[in-house]
């Protein structure tokens, strides 16, 4: 029999530390713990509260909990000495059917792991969709984690300690992430297409209107068509969007609609959750009120973004950019390195290119625009929180530098009498860390670093670098941007150096509309999750649509470090099961407020 939430609530200490054993291995206190905090609103509010044990437990105690784990394939296995939930996650995952050269790779990464960590190496061998991982992604993940950080590590194996324990409690409950579990596998579907030179490599890399990506438009518009939208069409630029009227109005005013979306291309070599997941969690909301036959005041409007990284031409926000009319028709004349022109690609693509001023969307047709994605930061991976409210997109500015010195020997000229061009950088490198660190949340970054023709016994000449500042508001980017332009003039100034600068990008900030950041904050604590705001450092399509209608976004925790625009991209069919609720409550609150 599932265990019931009403009835762990209501059950005697002893009956509700019973019915919780086995979810952290060997460690009954960390139940005990968080039993304090009955009643529970949720089963993520459970979760959270456990973890919350394990955050304030002692060094020892989170170390003794590691070491509580077994070894993946070790001793214990062999010995027949693991816990029944052990036991079948390993056999799931196939380690108990291991050949010889696997079980002896195996037991040689144990013992690397052991003499470097003095820990046992902690995977969630369930994965994120809780069907296992192979035993070839194991091998790897153990590979790559044996380079980690001693401190990283040990906070990395609390954290799949947390997630083996939220797939035990699904067991327990029953209550397992359905429509998280779609959205997952509507993200593996879309991944099969990839250009072919990086499908080879199995990379994914979809760029505007190669065959991936018109075979990707193509599957979302199918997939729309399958949940129950009304409408489904690509539109001139290639965006893909799908229409779910609402219910008819009787005083015959014209409908009105939610937009949501995100974009489906991807950078070269990249994840599979960069802005698809802000597609397929509204769709999955849409399927969920097609089954219900539910119509609600207002309608929902998806749409799939066909351009927002860039990649293939430099048109960034190509697609939320035409919805907002900033279609820039200098573009259609832009080549990709193959020779072939934007205009070329969309004709054999066979878009309306005469129609793009018709996509331009006028503000009084909707409530406003509201999207979900992936972090792509560490900030909720670190903070063990599934969700966060986005307060403001970050405003950034981006400067190409070309910093000019004198190219001289590097064993004749005296310190004192260099001109240094690659140091003048380093030192104000180190002034943009420290001075963006001053505001909390801006940031400042030099990504781009190179000395042209640099030989190992010549001071450098010539040092070509990038500056790229962000800021929650534009009045605290203004400032930290004229900070470091300052300090660059007077590093110059000193140094006897002459730096050439291009300013390539302003970008305003994008802060939320706080009535739809409160519904977004409203959604999250109704889940039973705790609250957490925080700006966005990364550019988003709702950026765009900022410019004409009220936005507010909500970001899913990402696996890894958070890391995207990377194949280590992930999150887990449980934080994006809560983010489709978390949709669901936002129209829920919409419906009540009509």
């Amino acid at each position: 029999m599932n265990l019931n939430l009403d009835q762990l609530n209501t059950a005697s200490h002893a009956l509700a530390m019973q019915s919780l054993e086995g979810l952290y291995e060997h460690s009954p206190w960390i139940a005990e713990q968080a039993l304090k905090h009955r009643p529970f609103v949720s089963w993520t509010h459970l979760k959270h509260c456990m973890a919350q044990v394990v955050a304030n437990a002692s060094p020892d105690a989170q170390l003794a909990l590691i070491r509580a784990h077994p070894e993946l394939a070790g001793k214990a296995m062999l010995r027949q000495e693991l816990t029944t939930e052990s036991h079948l996650e390993q056999s799931k995952a196939g380690l108990t059917d291991c050949s010889p050269e696997e079980f002896a790779r195996i037991q040689q990464l144990n013992a690397d792991y052991n003499a470097k960590f003095t820990w046992p190496f902690i995977l969630a061998v369930r994965g994120p969709r809780g069907t296992g991982l192979s035993k070839q992604q194991i091998l790897t993940t153990f590979e790559r984690r044996l380079n980690s950080h001693p401190e990283f590590e040990l906070q990395e194996c609390l954290r799949h300690v947390h997630r083996i324990a939220e797939l035990r409690l699904n067991d327990k409950t029953g209550c397992h992430p359905e429509q998280g579990q779609q959205v997952w596998d509507w993200q593996e579907d879309l991944a099969q297409f990839s250009d072919p030179e990086f499908a080879q490599a199995g990379q994914l890399t979809v760029t505007y209107l190669t065959d991936a990506h018109r075979a990707c438009s193509a599957s979302i518009e199918k997939t729309m068509h399958e949940v129950g939208f009304d409408e489904v069409h690509i539109d001139a630029v290639g965006n893909v969007v799908g229409r779910y009227h609402p219910s008819q109005n009787a005083d015959g005013k014209p409908p009105v609609y939610l937009l949501t979306g995100s974009h489906y291309d991807t950078v070269r070599n990249g994840g599979k959750y960069d802005g698809r997941l802000g597609i397929f969690a509204p769709m999955a909301c849409v399927q969920k009120l097609t089954r219900a036959q539910m119509r609600l005041p207002f309608g929902i409007e998806v749409v799939a973004f066909a351009e927002e990284e860039g990649q293939r031409y430099k048109a960034t926000f190509l697609g939320s950019g035409a919805l907002v009319g900033q279609f820039n028709p200098a573009w259609l004349e832009q080549q990709d390195a193959q020779g072939i022109t934007m205009r070329q690609a969309m004709l054999h693509a066979g878009l309306a290119i005469q129609d793009i001023d018709k996509i331009k969307r006028q503000a009084s047709d909707y409530l406003g625009f509201v999207e979900v994605h992936i972090e792509q930061g560490p900030v909720l991976n670190e903070l063990n929180l599934p969700l966060g409210v986005v307060s403001s997109i970050n405003g950034s500015v981006r400067y190409l530098c070309e910093m000019v010195g004198m190219a001289s020997h590097a064993g004749t000229t005296p310190m004192g009498r260099r001109r240094d061009a690659a140091c003048a950088v380093a030192e104000l490198a180190l002034f943009m860390e420290q001075r963006a660190a001053q505001d909390g949340d801006s940031v400042a970054t030099i990504g781009q670093w190179s000395v042209p023709n640099g030989s190992i016994n010549v001071v450098p000449g010539r040092c070509v670098f990038s500056i790229d500042v962000r800021a929650p508001h534009d009045a605290q980017r203004d400032a930290l941007e004229h900070d470091v332009l300052e300090k660059l003039d007077e590093i110059c100034q000193r140094r006897g150096l002459v730096c050439h600068r291009e300013a390539t990008l302003r970008a305003a900030a994008a802060p939320s509309a706080s009535a739809w950041q409160q519904r977004w904050e409203n959604a999250v604590q109704a889940l039973g999750a705790p609250l957490f705001v925080m700006p966005s450092g990364a550019g988003h399509d709702a950026m765009k649509l900022h410019e004409i209608m009220p936005q507010a976004m909500l970001f899913v925790r990402g696996e890894n470090s958070g890391i995207s625009h990377n194949p280590l991209e992930s999150t887990t069919c449980d934080d994006m099961q809560l983010c489709v609720q978390a949709f669901s409550h936002l129209l829920e609150q919409l419906t009540q407020e009509a």
